[in-house]
Parts: C-alpha cells; structure tokens; sequence
C-alpha cells in the first residue's frame, strides 16, 4: 500500500489559500514565514512578493525535513536535496518561468505536462498542469525513502495549462 510522503499531505492541506487583494496580505502566508528562519519572517512581509518557495519550505521544514537556505529563490531547490530521475507523489519539480523560477510538488502527469500542487500558482495553493519541457530539476529530501512504486502517476490531459505562475 502506497502512503503519501508526509510534506505532500501537509501540502494537500493548504489547497486553496489564496493572497489577499489590495495591501492587505494573508496573514496564513505570513504565518509561514515567521515559521521560518529569522531573515525569512524579516523579508517576507507581503504576500504580493513570489511565495511558492515559501510554501514548498513550509511544507518541508514543518514535517522535520530542512529546506535550501536561500527557500524563497524557487532554482534553489534545483541544488537542493537528491537528483530523482522518476517523479513520484511528492517529488519537488523546479521549473524555469520568464523573470525566474517556479517550484512545487508532483501529484500526477499526462503526456506533455506534470499536475504540480504548488502555492503561489494564479495566487493560490492549487494544482495546475505544468509542460515538462519547462522542468529543470526533480528533487527528493535527502535521507527520506521514495515511495516503493517509483513509477509516474498519468492522469488524462485536461484543465488549463499554466505559462507564468507569478
């Protein structure tokens, strides 16, 4: 029987947290990053600023696994961790974007885009389809067991496809 690696079932439990419009923020964002390191809750101060690093390091660092040190930069993660050929339900996926990078985890894939459940994606936590061409790293916390399938999870290729996830 498969169990779902710890960090993706915290991150199943954000689904939906959105920003707030307008200058107010969401403190739940917010409260991630006072959950982080000091110069993280120091700089993080708006919810406008690109937070999808900051929702897969959450997800991480609150199930006993350390993130990059520079968590906010989304290519941080590409270094991050240990190389995962084969994505499985949790890998971290980083991708390349226009102005910079996106990261967040693997559900699922079709044919020509990974289904990554990440925040800060139409500014929410949300799953959207992703295109492979886009992924630079798949990555594995160091120390943790993968899975024992270790084989791709396909699901049918609908819903929109996201291009910029700023």
């Amino acid at each position: 029987m498969f169990t779902e690696p710890k960090w993706l079932t915290t991150a199943r439990r954000l689904i939906g947290t959105n920003e707030q419009a307008g200058k107010s923020s969401n403190p739940v964002i917010l409260g991630w990053a006072a959950a982080m390191s000091p110069w993280v809750k120091d700089f993080y101060t708006d919810d406008d600023i690109p937070w999808c690093g900051l929702y897969v390091g959450y997800c991480l660092q609150t199930n006993g696994i350390s993130p990059p040190k520079d968590l906010l930069a989304a290519r941080a993660y590409a270094k991050w961790g240990e190389d995962c050929p084969t994505a499985v339900p949790g890998t971290v996926l980083v991708f390349s974007r226009n102005g910079g990078g996106h990261v967040g985890f693997y559900v699922a894939e079709d044919e020509h885009h990974f289904h990554v459940l990440g925040g800060n994606q139409d500014n929410t936590v949300n799953v959207t389809r992703i295109a492979k061409s886009r992924c630079i790293a798949k990555r594995w916390p160091e120390g943790q067991a993968k899975p024992w399938f270790g084989k791709p999870v396909w699901r049918s290729a609908s819903g929109p496809v996201s291009t910029n996830e700023a």
